[in-house]
């Protein structure tokens, strides 16, 4: 990839209260490339998404982005251009999705551009979407306000693959027409591989695997066996609740 670096972890440990889960992390994201982070339940995927994203400090080693070291906090790192999508959906439900915008200062046709699915329901509280809508929303906001660093933990947790096709479709599309660098944590592994330039494989807080995701595709069948069995099983089991 020829764009500018803009995550680079440099043998970093993370964890909470000085006590390391994630160890000697060495890891990089570049301008327009989407780097998928794969990993079972536990294996440290979403403590290496809130180091970066200034939750939570590094213990030691360093994380720099755009080429500088930084500690700064959430709030700062997001005004200096990163977006976050956690887990959990963030929406405010009570809210309507174009008070939702509003608030997030996201002009509505710049949404719509990333997901004109939202047009019809833009006067709709969000308490009312469906879970694929609430996150097609929170994506909305996200890429709306135009981040140089994407970071999307579990973007698509226990949506149906068509809705998951169509939010890692517009993290691409951010990607590839923005130079949005996007690290996503997803657990649908197959539809992450086509979409992502590179994969890194985390396993009990150390990568034992990276590659591109042609590389790691060729081995899927490996790595999901040795490495992501409970992460493959918890997203099969939503889908079937």
């Amino acid at each position: 990839m020829s764009g500018e670096l803009a995550i680079e972890l440099v043998d970093a440990d993370l964890g909470y209260g000085g006590a390391p889960f994630c160890r000697g992390l060495e890891l990089t994201v570049r301008r327009g490339e989407v780097v998928c982070l794969l990993g079972s339940n536990g294996a440290g995927k979403t403590t290496t998404m809130l180091s970066i994203a200034g939750e939570i400090p590094p213990i030691s080693g360093s994380i720099r982005l755009h080429a500088k070291p930084t500690t700064a906090p959430l709030h700062r790192r997001a005004k200096e251009g990163l977006s976050f999508v956690t887990e959990e959906r963030s929406v405010i439900m009570r809210l309507t999705v174009g008070e939702n915008l509003r608030l997030a200062s996201v002009p509505t046709d710049r949404a719509l551009s990333f997901f004109p699915e939202l047009a019809p329901i833009l006067r709709r509280p969000a308490g009312l979407l469906s879970g694929g809508e609430q996150q097609m929303l929170t994506l909305a906001r996200a890429l709306g306000r135009s981040p140089k660093i994407l970071l999307a933990d579990e973007l698509s947790l226990g949506l149906a693959p068509l809705i998951v096709e169509r939010l890692l479709s517009a993290v691409r599309a951010a990607a590839d027409s923005q130079g949005v660098a996007c690290l996503v944590v997803e657990q649908h592994v197959r539809q992450a591989l086509e979409i992502a330039d590179r994969v890194y494989v985390l396993q009990r807080g150390r990568i034992v695997m990276s590659g591109t995701s042609e590389e790691i595709a060729r081995d899927i069948e490996m790595v999901e066996r040795a490495y992501l069995t409970g992460a493959v099983d918890s997203a099969s089991d939503q889908q079937e609740s």
